[in-house]
């Protein structure tokens, strides 16, 4: 356990080290743990420019809409299939465990998104993975673990299935919710593959986007934005933009960690 703790951390300490140190220091290749002439250029550099707010501010609306639009999706249908009594139960369940294996594939999911005008949209980057067949199944066990007795007492009061969802299930399931919510969130702020299918215009590409051009294409063009009497090493740009997009997401694991055991550990009690 203290090889791996020490693989994961050692490159992200290092990138933070870099990021943070004065480029003659990361032109000799001197930095290794700790920083050397703490300096924040680059950070400012990358703050300052208009793309990376723009790429940023996407990235929070894709991210915060499509993870309220798939909790509740995912959430309603895991509810409806955990009821024993569901018309056709068995069958949804076949064909919905059956997308794990096999789907559609990449050109007519693209064809599906371009007939329903969804290109170039904020829907392009969040409709397409709004379920996931994974988290619905984990959601739909914890469901079926919810006493029937709360139920049957609630229709007693005169709740019907919605208000019996809203009102009943919803609050006993934080734990899982936190849970889902997370594995959508993360998904959706490291997203680079939908933005390069489905977008055109720049002014709605997102933080990954810029990352991936930056890193791999190197075509982010951040020269332009240099003063004449700076120089700025391409190894300290990029870990920048790497750690800046990356600590807002790493930041709710703390808040959530409470929940994230317990959710997937009581979804996966039974099948």
């Amino acid at each position: 356990m203290l090889v791996v703790v020490v693989a994961t951390l050692y490159p992200f300490i290092y990138m933070a080290s870099v990021s943070v140190s004065q480029n003659v220091f990361v032109m000799k290749g001197e930095v290794t743990l700790w920083p050397k002439g703490v300096n924040f250029d680059t950070y400012k550099l990358i703050l300052g420019d208009g793309r990376i707010l723009t790429a940023y501010k996407n990235t929070i609306i894709y991210t915060v809409l499509g993870t309220l639009l798939a909790l509740l999706v995912t959430s309603m249908g895991a509810f409806a299939l955990s009821k024993r009594n569901f018309w056709f139960r068995k069958g949804f369940l076949i064909m919905i465990v059956f997308t794990i294996l096999f789907n559609g594939g990449m050109i007519p999911t693209f064809l599906v998104v371009k007939e329903l005008g969804l290109i170039d949209t904020v829907w392009a980057m969040v409709l397409p993975g709004v379920v996931s067949t994974w988290n619905l199944i984990v959601m739909r066990t914890f469901f079926s673990n919810i006493p029937q007795d709360l139920e049957e007492s609630a229709r007693i009061d005169g709740l019907n299935d919605i208000g019996i969802f809203a009102r009943i299930v919803l609050p006993l399931s934080k734990p899982v919710l936190a849970t889902i919510g997370l594995f959508y969130a993360v998904g959706l702020w490291n997203n680079f593959y939908l933005p390069l299918l489905y977008l055109r215009d720049e002014s709605l590409f997102p933080l990954q986007v810029i990352l991936r051009n930056l890193v791999i294409i190197g075509s982010s063009n951040m020269s332009e934005t240099t003063r004449a009497d700076s120089i700025v090493v391409e190894e300290s740009l990029k870990y920048t933009v790497i750690m800046v997009s990356t600590v807002p997401i790493l930041l709710l694991y703390p808040f959530l960690q409470k929940y994230f055991v317990k959710g997937v550990m009581i979804g996966a009690i039974k099948g």
